[in-house]
Order: structure tokens, then C-alpha cells, then sequence
């Protein structure tokens, strides 16, 4: 962001401070900016000195350009260095500015912006800005402070307000002298007032707005704030008729006769506007009336005795502690006769370990090797051959293992037993 030096636009100045420090516009020749404080750093080694006013816009421009001979290595004269450079900015002794100072760097190449609206409460009181700038290639640093010196402004506050938002602007661009001059001229046009001051400028984001996508060349928005000393034009007004109010409620643009007059640079959202009329606003301040600050008489005080009475906690201590105990023993025994005495279910855990005993005991016979073989494990006679037919299972033979029933299988010295056919044959 570039923003042009004021002596860039040919006005007359006039030297405050010490050094080249704030500019004030003159009247006569740039209408729409007066009382609009611009500030520029200067390469005086220094403390600067600025003297805004309140309830006037202020603006101070951090140079980038003025810091880089701050850093070493020193650039010679014609020399290009473009170091990232950022900026951090604080109230002395504090660790954040003033609730009414704003700042904004966009990319540690450009460079960073204070600006806001002082406030009467801070009339008369220096304001100590500590500014910190931080070479992001070489982690140089280099610190100045900017003392504010809040003035009072006869007219302020302005009597009549107006807030416009911005769609196709973002704050820093909205700041650059031009671009602000251009809108002021453009609503003094408008309005014919014979006094226009840009009262304040916030962002969209500090607003609750949300960041825009990166695409179409999309902008944050901005508020301005700008006061002027005659009510609003007709024009501005069109916005309360109630057939625009019908048109915001359905999110359609209102028909402003004068939008042409901002839309070749500026796109004002018109349902957002607001006007503020501060001639017709009732005051709620009510006047504190102050007493003499002397309690009424309440007699003499009279400090308790030195001799107290005991107090014995013992009755106090077994209540404290016998009552949750005798509640906490209740509380077990209905869970346990829940658990115990009324679970469901039981016959079968009785059942389920008569079974498991039973198989326990099966198991414990089935590995007595001494218990006698079954006949139908014992060898006997082939009908036939009249051959002995050893038996199916060896002593060794696990019959734990043991299938309850035996596969068919045809040994060689079974007899095998005819089959009937499908065909209606026999075979052997």
C-alpha cells in the first residue's frame, strides 16, 4: 500500500513539533479534510510529536522507507533494499494501544497504519506510543515512540452523523489520502454542508464481518464515520421511506437517487446506513448530588467482652459426622440386597454350574485308565473268517477325545452289507 505524502498533493502545511512531524490541511484549499490529521515519520532521530484532535480521524503512516537506515547493513544512497519489515505497536508501560488507536499492516512489505478517533476524556493528556520495528531477515530491531498530544476541537461533536459502509473497500486502502478525500468530496456534494470531518473509519472484521474468499478481488468493507453541521440532505433520507426499508428487509437494493454519485468509485451498501441526529437525542446524565461524606451517628462502639463462653462442638461434631454415615450405611445395604438378594437369574448360575461339575466329573473318568473297556472296544470274532478283529482304540489310545458316535468306515475286515440300487439290481 502506498500512501502519498502530503506535500505529494500540493497543500499548504504548517509545522508542529519538533522536525518534520504533523501536518494539518488548510481550509481554503482542501474543504473536505479539515481537521483530518495525517502524520508522517521523519528521519529526525527523535521523539515525534502529533497534536490531533478529538472527535476528528487521525492517521499515522509508518514508513517502511524510514526504517530500513535503521538496520545494518546501511544501504548507500540509490540503493534497493526491500527487507520484510513488521511493526509493533503499545502503549508505554502497557502491553497494548489505547482503546481508541487502531493499527493494520497488511504484508511485512507495505507499510503499517495507526489511525482512529481520539476521545475528550484523553484531552490534555500525552499519549505515548512505544513503536517497534523488526527486520524479519537480519531479527534487527529499532524503537521510536510517537507522543500524542490530544487537542480540544471547538465543534466537536458535530451535531449531525452519518455512517456509510463500503462494500469494495479495505481499511487501508479507505485511509490513503486520496481515496478518502475522493469520498469526502463525494458526500459533501451530496449533503452541502459547510463543515465535513471523516469522524472515524473501522473495519468490517472489527464489526463481526467475515473474511472474505480470495476470489473476484473481494473486499473486507469499511465504515465511515463522517459529522457534519446541517441536517441531512433529502437524499440520505431516502433510505427511511418505507418502500426501501421493504426492499432491505427482502435483501434487495434500495433506490437511492444520488448513488450514482458514489458508484463510479465507491459501492455503499444503503440498507447499512446510519444517521445520527445529535440535536434530538435526550439526555440520560442525571447530576450527582454529593453529601458531606460524614457517616451518620451511631453511637459509641462497643467491643465484645474479654470474657467468652466456651462452646462445646462435640454435639455438633457426632451430628456432622453420624448423620452422612448412617445415611451412606442405608444407602449400602439397599444396594447390596439389590444385588444380591433380588438379582435375576440365579436358577440358571445353579444350573449352569451343575453342568460344569457334571463335565468336571466325566472328565476325571474318562482319564482312570484302570476302569474296563466297553465290549464294544473289545476284540472279537470275524462271522466269517472266524479271525480276531483287533480293537477299534489301542490302550493308549485319549479317550477323552473320543467322538459319543463313530464314523462308517469300510475296514477291511468288516462285512460289508449289500446295498439296494436305484436300477433295482442287487450287489454284493
Amino acid at each position: 500500500m502506498l500512501l502519498p505524502r502530503w506535500w505529494e498533493l500540493g497543500d499548504p502545511c504548517a509545522w508542529t513539533g519538533q522536525g518534520r512531524g504533523t501536518r494539518r490541511m488548510s481550509p481554503a484549499t482542501t474543504g473536505t479534510f479539515l481537521l483530518t490529521v495525517y502524520t508522517i515519520f521523519s528521519k529526525v532521530h527523535s521523539d515525534r510529536n502529533v497534536y490531533p484532535s478529538a472527535g476528528v480521524l487521525f492517521v499515522h503512516v509508518l514508513e517502511r522507507e524510514y526504517f530500513k537506515g535503521e538496520f545494518p547493513p546501511y544501504p548507500k544512497p540509490g540503493e534497493i533494499s526491500n527487507d520484510p519489515i513488521t511493526f509493533n505497536t503499545n502503549l508505554m508501560g502497557y502491553p497494548d494501544r489505547p482503546g481508541w488507536l487502531r493499527y493494520i499492516q497488511r504484508t511485512p512489505y507495505s507499510d503499517g497504519v495507526l489511525y482512529g478517533s481520539p476521545t475528550a476524556e484523553n484531552v490534555g493528556k500525552p499519549t505515548i506510543i512505544e513503536i517497534t520495528a523488526y527486520n524479519r531477515r537480519t531479527f534487527e530491531t529499532a524503537r521510536h515512540n510517537l507522543i500524542i498530544n490530544i487537542m480540544s476541537a471547538e465543534d466537536f461533536p458535530l451535531p449531525y452523523q452519518a455512517e456509510f459502509f463500503i462494500k469494495n473497500m479495505n481499511v487501508e486502502e479507505m485511509l490513503a489520502s486520496e481515496v478518502l478525500g475522493d469520498f469526502l468530496g463525494a458526500v459533501k456534494n451530496v449533503w452541502q454542508p459547510e463543515r465535513l470531518n471523516a469522524i472515524n473509519i473501522t473495519s468490517a472484521l472489527d464489526r463481526g464481518g467475515r473474511v472474505p474468499l480470495p476470489i473476484n478481488d473481494m473486499k473486507e468493507g469499511v465504515y465511515v464515520m463522517v459529522g457534519a453541521d446541517v441536517p441531512f440532505s433529502s437524499c440520505l433520507r431516502e433510505v427511511e421511506n418505507p418502500q426501501n426499508q421493504l426492499r432491505c428487509s427482502q435483501e434487495m437494493e434500495p433506490v437511492i437517487t444520488c448513488d450514482k454519485k458514489f458508484r463510479t468509485q465507491f459501492y455503499i451498501d444503503w440498507c447499512k446506513i446510519s444517521l445520527v441526529d445529535k440535536t434530538k437525542q435526550v439526555s440520560t446524565y442525571q447530576e450527582v448530588i454529593r453529601g458531606e461524606g460524614i457517616l451518620p451517628d451511631g453511637g459509641e462502639y462497643k467491643p465484645p467482652s474479654d470474657s467468652l463462653k466456651s462452646r462445646d462442638y462435640y454435639t455438633d461434631f457426632l451430628i456432622t459426622l453420624a448423620v452422612p454415615s448412617a445415611v451412606a450405611l442405608v444407602l449400602f445395604l439397599i444396594l447390596a440386597y439389590i444385588m444380591c438378594c433380588r438379582r435375576e437369574g440365579v436358577i440358571q448360575l445353579v444350573h449352569h454350574s451343575a453342568i460344569q461339575k457334571s463335565t468336571k466329573e466325566l472328565r476325571d473318568m474318562s482319564k482312570n485308565r484302570e476302569i474296563a473297556w466297553p465290549l464294544s472296544t473289545l476284540p472279537v470274532f470275524h462271522p466269517v473268517t472266524g479271525e480276531i478283529i483287533p480293537p477299534l482304540h489301542t490302550d493308549s489310545y485319549d479317550s477323552t477325545n473320543m467322538p459319543l458316535m463313530q464314523t462308517q468306515q469300510n475296514l477291511p475286515h468288516q462285512t460289508q452289507i449289500p446295498q439296494q440300487q436305484t436300477t433295482g439290481k442287487w450287489y454284493p
